[in-house]
């Protein structure tokens, strides 16, 4: 399996980078392509003490690089030499399994549904992040890719998360859940009473396992295995969540580190404090797959480490090998509302 890594996206390329793909290659037995500038793509290298590039790992050269400031709309095709336009070209050619960047989500999201192309019958693709829940996670679907949905678009997530959830997390029959501000049927604005309905025909027809309405606080909780949300609104709990998590985290250390006896009770319970820290890092997950593309891209946080990004090598390879875009492109037309003939003059 090779996998394409943005060299060039993110807070800490290309560095970052080049360290995920150098304990990728080596734990997880792939092939790596950096694609980016050679020159800094080689230092980065040496910089991790490697002299050479090992078996696995080659470099695909890029001169351009899309930045942050750039409009994520066209910015792939006015830097077409770009790592991100020439990774996605990649994969599209066949050249590469799956792609990963922790670069602009704008532009990564722009390129790969104008480049690598939804999935024939999606009508938007969706980022799926896996967010730490009592339930041991859930797929959060979408977070942010479409501000404004339409009752069929979220029809669509829910199925696409399912998948996800099924296939990636190992969760048979998912339960699913639509993010609401209570769980009557009659609560939201018209998008989530529309929605409701068709995930409950869904659910009816044995499609998916829907559960329901769910509120914010239950989701948290571990109620469901996938959260489906419009963009607007799925963000704004994603970016709750994590203001919740490091919020906690502060006052956790501050109350540990408040004197001498608590700094001894932290000291005991030094292990559960670790692992809480490993269940709110985003690095642990390494990215979020944005599903509904006809191929496999995984989207790394902005600021990831190279840890963070090994993971999301991880992750691409995951999802490469789970059948969920052969999944999605089997069911698509379970997933599409019917379309209404067109009302002629004087009917």
């Amino acid at each position: 399996m090779r996998i394409i890594v943005d060299a060039m996206g993110g807070d800490n390329a290309p560095q970052a980078p080049v360290q995920g793909a150098l304990q990728a290659v080596k734990e997880y037995g792939i092939e790596v392509v950096l694609v980016g500038r050679g020159e800094e793509i080689l230092k980065a290298v040496h910089n991790e003490g490697v002299a050479e590039l090992p078996q696995g790992l080659s470099i695909t050269h890029a001169d351009q690089v899309v930045e942050m400031c750039d409009n994520p709309a066209t910015a792939f095709k006015e830097k077409k030499d770009s790592s991100l336009t020439v990774g996605l070209n990649m994969v599209k050619s066949g050249e590469g399994d799956a792609f990963v960047s922790a670069g602009s989500t704008g532009a990564l999201l722009a390129a790969a549904t104008l480049l690598v192309k939804r999935i024939k019958g999606i009508r938007r693709a969706a980022m799926a992040p896996v967010v730490p829940t009592g339930g041991g996670g859930a797929v959060l679907v979408d977070c942010g890719a479409t501000a404004e949905g339409t009752p069929e678009f979220l029809l669509q997530f829910a199925f696409m998360g399912s998948y996800y959830a099924e296939r990636v997390l190992g969760r048979p029959e998912p339960k699913v859940g639509l993010l609401n501000i209570g769980a009557e049927p009659s609560k939201g604005t018209a998008l989530q009473q529309e929605t409701y309905k068709l995930l409950k025909k869904a659910g009816e027809e044995g499609r998916i396992n829907f559960v329901g309405n769910v509120e914010a606080r239950e989701a948290v909780e571990g109620a469901v295995d996938v959260i489906v949300a419009d963009g607007y609104s799925g963000n704004i709990f994603l970016k709750t969540m994590e203001g919740a998590g490091l919020f906690l985290g502060r006052e956790i250390k501050k109350m540990f580190m408040r004197n001498l006896r608590s700094k001894i009770a932290a000291l005991l319970v030094k292990d559960g404090i670790k692992a809480f820290k490993r269940l709110m890092d985003s690095g642990e997950v390494g990215g979020t797959a944005l599903v509904g593309i006809s191929k496999p891209v995984i989207k790394a946080h902005g600021s990831s480490d190279g840890y963070a990004m090994k993971n999301a090598v991880r992750q691409a390879v995951e999802f490469t090998r789970s059948g969920i875009i052969e999944d999605i492109t089997e069911n698509v037309a379970h997933m599409r509302l019917p379309v209404k003939p067109a009302v002629k003059d004087g009917e």
